[in-house]
C-alpha cells in the first residue's frame, strides 16, 4: 500500500504540483547541499565557527538521503531546508556563546533521569508527568527549537519564543489535523533528546519526518560520542540561567545507544518502558506515515513498518546485551509497563521514584494528577490504526521480538 495517507490543504497540493512541473524541466529552486546550507546559516548569523567538523559527515548523509530516498515534495524541501538552516544557526550561536562565556561548559550536570523505551510505550506522557515535579527540569519544545539567548527563570513562561513555536505547531495542526490525536505537542511541553542531538546531526528525528533510511541506519550504529558532547553542552546552556535540581530527559533513540548514554552520564537513572512490540510497530508506523505525508510525494506504510520492526529488534538487542552483562546497576534502572501506567499513572511514577531512591512530594503528585485530568489520551480524538495496513504476518513479526518479550516479561496485546 503506497499512498499519501493524509490529504493536505488545497494550496499546499497546488504548490507541490507546481513544484513537480518546474522540476520536470530541470529546475530546482529549493536546493539542498551541505555548503549552501552552511553559507546560508553563516550569512544569517554573521558567524563562521561551527565548533568542529564531526557533524559534516552525518549532515552530508542526511542530505543525500533527502535528495535520493525521501521523494520530497516542494513543501518537504521547504520544511527540510528551513529546519536544517535553523539547526546550523543554533550551533553557530552556541559556539559563539561558549567563546564569550566558557564558564558555561564548567557547569556540572546532576545525575539526570533518562526515560527510554520504544516509541508509543508511554514515554511521552511519563516525561510530561516528570515535568510537573518542581525539582525537575525538562527541555521544552520552544527552548530546544530556539535555545539562544539562553532561557532565564524570570521570563521562562513569558519568553516571546513560546508564542513563535506555538504558532509553528498550530500551523502543523492545520496541515495535519490528525497528528495531534497521535502525538499532542505544545511549545511548553517536554521535548525529546532527538531535538538536541540533531545539532550534531546524529538524530532519529529526521527518519520520522522523511524517508532517509540509509542515514538513519548510520545513526543507529553510530558511537554518539560527539553528539552526546553536544547534548551535554545543550543542557548546560539551557540550565545556565534557568536551573533546577535535575534533568529528566527522554528519547526512544536511547534504546539503541544505552551504552553511550551511560558512558556520558555514568550516574544517570533510567526508566525503561515496555509494551507489546507488535502494537508498537503498528502505532509508530501509522504516526510516521502521517507525518511524512506532509513532506513526501510517496508514503508506504508497509515499508515504514518493516523498517521500524527491523530497527527495534536491533534496539532491544543492544539494550538487553548491556543489561544482561550487568553493566547498568540495578539501582539505576527501573522497568515500567504500559498497561500498568494506563491503569494508574501517578502510582506508576511513584513506584519508579521509590526504586530509584527519589522522593515524590505530595505537591508533585498532585500536579501530575492534574495534568492527567487535563490531558486525557483522547483529548483531541482517538488515534485509530490497523495491523492489516502493515501487510505483515503477525506470527513472523512476533517471532522476531520473542527474546525481548521473554527477557522483560512483556505481555502480548490484541492487534
Amino acid at each position: 500500500m503506497t499512498t499519501n495517507l493524509h490529504l493536505l490543504p488545497l494550496p499546499v497540493r497546488l504548490m507541490n504540483l507546481a513544484g513537480r512541473g518546474i522540476q520536470r524541466i530541470g529546475v530546482q529552486p529549493i536546493k539542498l547541499n551541505v555548503e549552501g546550507l552552511l553559507v546560508k546559516a553563516a550569512t544569517n548569523t554573521g558567524l563562521s565557527d561551527f565548533g568542529g567538523d564531526e557533524f559534516r559527515k552525518p549532515l552530508a548523509l542526511l542530505i543525500e538521503g533527502l535528495e535520493n530516498e525521501a521523494n520530497l515534495s516542494t513543501m518537504g524541501r521547504l520544511v527540510a531546508r528551513s529546519d536544517l538552516v535553523r539547526t546550523l544557526e543554533n550551533r553557530l550561536r552556541m559556539v559563539d556563546l561558549f567563546h564569550q562565556h566558557p564558564e558555561i561548559l564548567e557547569q556540572p550536570i546532576a545525575p539526570p533521569i533518562f526515560v527510554i523505551g520504544a516509541p508509543r510505550t508511554g514515554t511521552t506522557i511519563f516525561h510530561d508527568l516528570l515535568a510537573m515535579d518542581p525539582g525537575i527540569r525538562v527541555p521544552l519544545s520552544w527552548e530546544t527549537s530556539y535555545p539562544l539567548p539562553p532561557p532565564e527563570t524570570a521570563t521562562f513562561r513569558t519568553d516571546p519564543r513560546i508564542a513563535q513555536v506555538q504558532a509553528d505547531l498550530d500551523r502543523l495542526d492545520q496541515l495535519l489535523p490528525e497528528f495531534k490525536k497521535m502525538h499532542p505537542m505544545g511549545a511548553e511541553r517536554a521535548q525529546e533528546c532527538v531535538a538536541i542531538t540533531s545539532h550534531d546531526f546524529a538524530s532519529m528525528i529526521y527518519q520520522t519526518q522523511f524517508e532517509v533510511s540509509t542515514y538513519d541506519r548510520w545513526v543507529l550504529a553510530h558511537d554518539m560520542r560527539s553528539a552526546l558532547r553536544w547534548h551535554r553542552r545543550f543542557l548546560q546552556v539551557l540550565q545556565w540561567k534557568a536551573p533546577r535540581e535535575r534533568w529528566a530527559l527522554k528519547s526512544p533513540q536511547h534504546l539503541w545507544h544505552i551504552e553511550h548514554i551511560h558512558r556520558e552520564y555514568p550516574d544517570a537513572l533510567f526508566v525503561q518502558t515496555h509494551r507489546d512490540p507488535v502494537r508498537v510497530v503498528v502505532s509508530i508506523s501509522s504516526l510516521v506515515a502521517a507525518l511524512r505525508s506532509l513532506s513526501s510525494d510517496r508514503v508506504s506504510l508497509p515499508e515504514i513498518a518493516e523498517y521500524y520492526a527491523t530497527a527495534l529488534v536491533q534496539a532491544f538487542d543492544n539494550t538487553m546485551a548491556y543489561r544482561r552483562a550487568g553493566r547498568l546497576p540495578a539501582n539505576q534502572v527501573v522497568d515500567l509497563y504500559f498497561q500498568d501506567f494506563i491503569k494508574d499513572p501517578v502510582g506508576t511514577v511513584r513506584r519508579a521514584y521509590e526504586h530509584l531512591g527519589l522522593d515524590l512530594s505530595d505537591q508533585a503528585a498532585s500536579a501530575m494528577q492534574a495534568f492527567i485530568d487535563d490531558n486525557p489520551a483522547d483529548k483531541h480524538g482517538q488515534h485509530f490504526y490497523s495491523f492489516a495496513d502493515t501487510e505483515m504476518d503477525e506470527q513472523e513479526i512476533r517471532d522476531r521480538f520473542r527474546d525481548y518479550q521473554t527477557y522483560f516479561n512483556v505481555d502480548e496485546e490484541a492487534v
